[in-house]
């Protein structure tokens, strides 16, 4: 592949992303959006369990599988180094569309809020979560997280690998995936709970809770060693209930990483 058609390729790589991260929103949320959690295809309740299962499975195995460092050297020798990062992203996006898509509603109420000041409350803390996946990525190198970074080096004729280099910024010094906490937060803050959306929020919670500590950290420990150990034990994972301890000056924080609705790993 050419400079500017991995370019190319990059940028619609972002583009797919970023429509489907807004879609996710809608989708999740309720509004804005044709099909939603609770609004779609119908199926009999136990065919509606198993496709949605095996939906959120088949992207739970692509969104962590995609993002091992073995499985990383041996795709790179198939795809372009420069459009590895933007080739994860798109199949992530494709992955999420088709769940989009696919998804059968189970429509029946586990809870409703009939408060209006606490249905916005939960309306704002859900917007909140999303703000704080965004600003997140941006903490963290939001154009590498998403391979335009890479890409675009490419294009220009330099080095498209990141430094690896481990700073603590924002939110970081409080938990360390302040992005995983901002999507619990926007899948559980919702004033109207339905089967589905509940089983979209166990089946995610238990992702993000199991990617985070058996897959994520493990190869944050390696690639970093005792910096992210120190790491671990200063700053909690998902929740800041605890008080902090004060990070020692160096080096101490959170590595560049990525998101797309998974894990946080080094864009590479």
């Amino acid at each position: 592949m050419s400079r500017p058609l991995i370019l190319f390729y990059g940028t619609l790589a972002y583009i797919v992303f970023l429509l489907t991260f807004l879609y996710a929103i809608g989708f999740v949320s309720g509004v804005g959006v044709p099909r939603t959690i609770d609004t779609g295809r119908t199926a009999a309740p136990a065919a509606a369990l198993a496709i949605d299962l095996l939906l959120l499975a088949l992207f739970a195995v692509q969104h962590s599988g995609m993002a091992r460092p073995a499985f990383k050297r041996w795709w790179t020798r198939y795809v372009p180094v420069a459009a590895e990062r933007s080739t994860y992203v798109l199949v992530s996006s494709l992955a999420l569309i088709l769940l989009f898509w696919q998804w059968r509603t189970l429509a029946q109420p586990v809870w409703s809020i009939h408060s209006e000041p606490a249905r916005w409350a939960l309306y704002a803390l859900a917007a909140a979560g999303w703000l704080l996946v965004l600003s997140s990525t941006f903490l963290i190198d939001h154009f590498g997280l998403f391979g335009l970074r890479q890409v675009w080096s490419h294009a220009q004729g330099l080095d498209t690998q990141h430094d690896g280099a481990f700073v603590t910024r924002a939110f970081y010094r409080l938990v360390r995936h302040p992005l995983m906490l901002g999507f619990l937060i926007a899948f559980w803050a919702a004033p109207d709970m339905s089967q589905g959306h509940l089983l979209f929020a166990l089946m995610t919670t238990g992702y993000i809770l199991l990617a985070v500590k058996c897959l994520e950290e493990r190869d944050l420990v390696a690639q970093f060693g005792d910096t992210y150990r120190s790491y671990q034990r200063e700053v909690p994972m998902l929740l800041p209930w605890h008080a902090v301890r004060t990070p020692r000056p160096a080096p101490t924080g959170c590595p560049l990483g990525h998101a797309a609705g998974g894990s946080e790993h080094h864009p590479r």
